[in-house]
């Protein structure tokens, strides 16, 4: 048995994915069997309280990797980690916008968001897999990551100022046609068996709550596309890049209720993240002049443009508060979202 556990997959021991997987599996059952047993409103406070609880699991699952892997492999959690958790902020913006047109009441949105994070384990694992099995046979689509993650920098630098029209969006309009879909939400029910207009039969009808939970999984991917490469032009370990991945996602659907009624506060923090993802981009082809970007360094440039985003949003937001000159006339574009 232990040298079955000892056995290397995917670049680690077994038994280190085998523990991942089990915590992940805890949580998840914490989260929805014992928290949240009943659906209810869940209130910034008890978000900020959740939040805090995921990021002390993070950083003690980044410790302990550090401990085992060595101080570099800790460092470089920690950085896919503040990425993926910095990155995924456009999503909360997205979601958002996805339960207001669906009409979401606060009290079945946790139910969304926890389903919806079954579905994001599963996508992220192929889309890690796929990508790890790329850079290993093809060593230039490193260098084609790096490229992306330039452009989508600079894109990022000027985001539009026109949210994303959910009504016209064609994954949206695809699935209306393909399901039937009751008018209204009906309760926490994902899919309800109700007469057929026509024959008065019974058949099954999805709800607004089903499309609210497949938008979500669709604005997944469509992030997984930014982030995936940014955590693979950090290290090339898949176990590193799956487990900051799953560690910022659960996190952040746990921070939902409180970002998003202050989202707004934190305008700057995109320019910080594009910034960041020039920097990361940039490294793969810097590995050629320089040599390879020690880990710590990549992790507190990361860290210190990310503070200082944050720093500046809130600096910024106090004196539009307040009143003073560079206050409202300077605000900056709004959050551009990817919509799905």
């Amino acid at each position: 048995m232990t040298e079955l556990l000892a056995t290397p997959f995917l670049g680690q021991a077994l038994w280190l994915w085998l523990s991942f997987a089990a915590l992940v599996a805890a949580l998840l059952a914490l989260d929805l069997g014992v928290l949240h047993r009943q659906a209810r409103e869940i209130g910034v406070a008890e978000s900020l309280w959740l939040s805090a609880g995921y990021i002390a699991v993070a950083l003690a699952f980044g410790a302990g990797l550090a401990w085992q892997l060595g101080t570099a492999a800790g460092m470089e959690f920690l950085t896919g980690y503040l990425i993926e958790k910095s990155l995924s902020i456009d999503n909360v913006f997205v979601i958002a916008l996805i339960f207001s047109f669906f009409s979401v009441p606060r009290i079945h949105q946790h139910r969304v968001l926890f389903w919806g994070i079954l579905g994001v384990v599963a996508l992220r694992a192929l889309m890690i897999g796929l990508g790890a099995a790329l850079v290993a046979q093809f060593s230039w689509m490193l260098y084609l990551f790096g490229a992306f993650l330039v452009a989508t920098g600079l894109k990022m630098l000027w985001p539009s100022r026109q949210p994303p029209d959910l009504a016209r969006n064609p994954l949206l309009r695809l699935l209306r046609r393909l399901m039937r879909v009751t008018p209204t939400l009906r309760g926490p029910a994902f899919v309800v068996r109700e007469p057929h207009p026509s024959t008065g039969r019974p058949v099954l009808w999805a709800t607004p709550l089903l499309l609210a939970l497949l938008m979500v999984e669709a604005a997944d991917l469509v992030f997984a596309v930014d982030s995936v490469p940014a955590i693979f032009a950090i290290t090339r370990d898949p176990f590193i890049v799956y487990t900051s991945n799953i560690f910022a996602i659960l996190g952040l659907r746990a921070l939902y209720f409180a970002l998003a009624a202050v989202l707004h506060r934190f305008a700057y923090l995109k320019y910080a993240l594009a910034l960041v993802l020039v920097f990361i981009g940039a490294k793969i082809f810097l590995v050629n002049i320089v040599g390879k970007i020690p880990a710590g360094l990549s992790l507190g440039v990361t860290v210190t443009l990310i503070a200082g985003g944050v720093a500046v949003s809130l600096w910024a937001s106090r004196r539009r508060g307040a009143g003073l000159p560079g206050g409202a006339d300077a605000q900056p574009a709004p959050v551009a979202a990817r919509a799905p």
